[in-house]
């Protein structure tokens, strides 16, 4: 009996709040509808001056953009240059020391070809032993630098190797072809020291032409005689 009534009277609690929250919701003012965004006013418009004024300055702008590229072009450019001129100068830095010691290399070659060791005594083979170890040092001084010999003997006549000091005629050897090679030639790297000196042929030499023999003179009319 007393839950009975207990219960009755927790009902009786929460009955005015379920009656008040209706009452509230009734209540609460409606919110109005958000208005739609309005359209952006079109941009002001730019007096004839002023646009003509935007214009040539962004002409002048595109100008200077122009030279600062070709400037940085240009100086792109140099740079390569420099630093293709440094390694040449660098590659062929002893060009001129080089060209001046082959003459001594060819006295001592030439003096090699000439000399007779069976006609010496045990000085001079100690002489002619010592001048080919000094020369094979040159040689390997050459060869360190960078330098190479140019054979011509028995190539064909390059005018950018070659200097023909005669031109002579042979029937052993075709025309343009190098007969005999006076002097070597030497080349550093892509660049050339010295043209070989060489002969170089003519050809098979033009067969003589003969005049052709001249008709003897008529005998009849050597011996006719003469009507006057």
């Amino acid at each position: 009996m007393f839950r009975s009534k207990k219960t009755k009277h927790n009902n009786s609690e929460t009955q005015p709040d379920a009656q008040a929250a209706p009452a509230a919701e009734s209540a609460a003012p409606a919110q109005p509808a958000t208005p739609p965004a309005a359209a952006a006013p079109p941009p002001p418009s730019l007096p004839p001056a002023e646009i003509e004024k935007l214009k040539a300055e962004a002409a002048q702008a595109a100008e200077w953009k122009d030279k600062c590229l070709r400037t940085a072009a240009d100086f792109d450019n140099f740079r390569k240059r420099a630093a293709r001129e440094k390694i040449e100068t660098s590659k062929y830095a002893t060009q001129q020391l080089l060209g001046r010691l082959l003459p001594t290399i060819d006295n001592f070659e030439a003096a090699l070809q000439h000399a007779d060791p069976a006609a010496g005594s045990a000085a001079v083979q100690s002489l002619i032993d010592g001048l080919k170890m000094t020369l094979s040092q040159l040689h390997s001084v050459l060869r360190d630098a960078g330098v190479e010999v140019v054979n011509a003997e028995g190539q064909h006549f390059d005018p950018q190797l070659h200097e023909a000091v005669q031109h002579i005629e042979s029937d052993a050897h075709p025309a343009g072809k190098v007969i005999q090679q006076l002097r070597k030639g030497y080349k550093l790297s892509d660049r050339l020291l010295r043209p070989a000196t060489v002969v170089v042929s003519k050809g098979q030499p033009e067969p003589a032409q003969t005049a052709p023999a001249e008709k003897p003179a008529d005998a009849s009319a050597a011996t006719q005689p003469s009507t006057t």
